[in-house]
């Protein structure tokens, strides 16, 4: 998991069980505070409360989450990772200039400008106008301006054949109850032979707390689990969501969607990094993966 992770609170609500895996990642009061998140809960939630959750809370904390990590970021870099591997440094996405992309869950949107940097033809694509709020303001403090548009991934609102690369660093696949149907829209906008690369959290990191230090070391919760983790307010409606595949899934769901798997990578922790992001530490990091990278080829 990499979502904002909150306090265990008491009189959690009645829809699920409380789970007790939680420790706080970050300063997410505000948003909390406006969407009424009073506890952590373990039970199913559909696409319609996935999609309405996140984009709630995204627009909430849109202006905490850039503040706390934007000068990880960049304002024009290309992050795949909080184990810092940089796409001008990794190449997975091969040759960029004329080519048209799309980043599926670009957020404030700093790697389409550096993708535009590159001589490529760019549009980033969220589902938070709050982030592609961060994005516009970002496009006038750097020059750099590529199109955005508020959208689901599931259901992108392009032609089929329109893009020669697709993207996505840590953006939208966790966020949707049908990342499969991601995988379908990307393949169908995608031309034959273009690329697919997207990262998220690696799927093992669902067995441990999402603690940094030494409590994130000890395994608590299976690995096919697929049960996602949902925090509610107190009518318990969902405010945050967040979906766990396992590595096996992943490639199922790729695969079914006429697309190639060409690499899979894991990227490892620099000894030089001493930086810790929510539960991504040096800790943790020396010991097992924190991100999986899929790297995917249109047929």
């Amino acid at each position: 998991m990499m979502g904002p992770m909150m306090d265990a609170v008491t009189g959690a609500p009645q829809p699920g069980q409380a789970d007790d895996r939680t420790v706080r990642l970050g300063d997410h009061r505000r948003a909390e505070a406006v969407l009424g998140t009073a506890g952590v809960v373990n039970r199913l939630v559909n696409d319609a409360e996935t999609t309405a959750a996140n984009r709630r809370w995204w627009d909430a904390d849109a202006q905490d989450y850039l503040a706390a990590h934007s000068e990880y970021l960049g304002s024009a870099d290309f992050l795949w990772c909080p184990e810092g591997l940089r796409e001008s440094d990794a190449g997975l996405l091969g040759e960029l200039a004329g080519r048209v992309v799309l980043e599926v869950g670009c957020g404030s949107a700093p790697c389409a400008r550096w993708l535009a940097t590159q001589g490529a033809r760019v549009i980033g694509l969220d589902l938070s106008a709050g982030m592609l709020r961060h994005a516009v303001r970002a496009a006038r403090e750097t020059g750099i301006s590529v199109p955005l548009v508020q959208a689901d991934a599931a259901r992108l609102p392009f032609a089929a054949d329109s893009f020669d690369l697709a993207c996505s660093a840590f953006g939208a696949v966790p966020f949707v109850a049908d990342s499969a149907a991601v995988m379908r829209e990307v393949a169908r906008v995608l031309r034959p032979g273009g690329r697919w690369v997207f990262a998220v959290t690696h799927p093992m990191r669902w067995i441990f707390p999402d603690d940094p230090g030494e409590a994130g070391l000890a395994a608590t919760q299976s690995y096919f689990d697929r049960t996602p983790y949902v925090e509610v307010d107190r009518l318990g409606n969902p405010t945050y969501v967040e979906h766990h595949r396992t590595l096996g899934d992943r490639v199922r769901e790729i695969v079914a969607a006429g697309l190639v798997l060409e690499d899979l990578v894991e990227p490892e922790w620099p000894p030089d990094l001493h930086r810790e992001w929510g539960q991504w530490s040096p800790l943790r990091g020396a010991l097992f993966p924190g991100t999986a990278i899929f790297c995917c080829r249109c047929r």
